[in-house]
């Protein structure tokens, strides 16, 4: 496989994606956590269902945008 190829690019941009709308997930989810006063171990549970939401969405829409400039050369 070609070392620029499509399904390189596109797979980079979805693990690029779910790295950082992980990490703004958690940060996010933690605050909201906190800030509707969340009881007990419910915090852990909101804050990664926070965590692994962002994630997906970041990722899916970064792959998306990776694969629409799949073709396009600069």
């Amino acid at each position: 496989m070609a070392r620029d190829s499509c399904l390189a690019r596109v797979t980079a941009g979805v693990a690029v994606g779910g790295a950082v709308g992980g990490a703004i997930g958690a940060v996010y989810g933690t605050y909201e956590a906190i800030r509707y006063k969340v009881p007990g171990l419910l915090k852990i549970r909101y804050i990664g269902q926070t965590t692994l939401g962002s994630a997906a969405i970041f990722g899916l829409f970064l792959g998306a945008g990776s694969l629409i400039h799949c073709g396009k050369s600069y």
